[in-house]
């Protein structure tokens, strides 16, 4: 049970998915901008640092609450009852704000690369995800599964005997894992403040050279997190 108060669990929230969002998208952003020193590097370094933006958000702030920096996996430890259902709305709303906030960040970042980028598909993908091939259906199906991998990993983590403090490399590593295995074909989302937060930021900063946010796949990013999470906290309370 937590034993520090709403407010800084909420700021811990906000905290740590900002850290998480900053760092993710920063390495997207230096992959994928004109004139980067990173620009080229390729999916390897955009996985690593995805898992490593994870583990430092965690890190981070988990001593203000329970870090879960992903709405996704606030549902999953509600239906299983490790956090009251009283929270789970404020925590998703928190996690959301920091996202946009992260995202305004890597914007101020590389604030001189986005004229420099005609792309407007790479600038999109600085801050939220897209498929590789857009199949509607099938981008649900990768996220639910890449999302259902996780969260019950993380349950199932909460099982395990972990050295104190160790936790959150291993959420990293599981990160870099889904990232390489099941991420090349909607650029793994599994969390929708990761989505939607930047989608939001993208949607209304004036940022150069920049197309549309493309809300029709936004719901993707949203609804197969979600599914894969409920999935994951179903079996796992068959299991346990």
């Amino acid at each position: 049970m937590m034993t520090t108060d709403l407010t800084t669990q909420l700021l811990g929230e906000f905290l740590g998915t900002m850290i998480l969002v900053l760092l993710g998208n920063g390495v997207v952003a230096g992959v994928s901008l004109r004139k980067s020193k990173a620009e080229g590097a390729g999916w390897i370094a955009i996985t690593l640092g995805w898992g490593i933006a994870v583990t430092l958000g965690v890190y981070a702030t988990a001593f203000m609450g329970p870090g879960h920096l992903n709405p996704a996996v606030t549902l999953a430890m509600a239906m299983v009852g490790k956090i009251a259902w009283a929270s789970v709305l404020p925590y998703m709303v928190a996690q959301v704000a920091g996202g946009i906030v992260g995202a305004f960040l890597v914007w101020v970042q590389y604030m001189p690369h986005w004229k420099e980028t005609q792309d407007s598909a790479a600038i999109l993908g600085s801050f939220s995800t897209g498929p590789a091939i857009r199949s509607y259906f099938n981008n649900f199906i990768s996220e639910l599964i890449g999302t259902f991998v996780l969260v019950y990993s993380l349950l199932a983590f909460t099982k395990g005997n972990f050295t104190d403090g160790l936790t959150p490399v291993v959420v990293g590593i599981l990160i870099v894992g889904i990232g390489l295995s099941l991420g090349g074909s909607t650029g793994y989302a599994i969390n929708p403040a990761r989505d939607l937060g930047p989608r939001i930021a993208h949607a209304i900063l004036p940022i150069a050279n920049k197309g549309g946010s493309d809300w029709a796949y936004s719901w993707v990013p949203i609804v197969g997190p979600f599914a894969g999470a409920m999935v994951a906290a179903w079996l796992f309370m068959a299991v346990a």
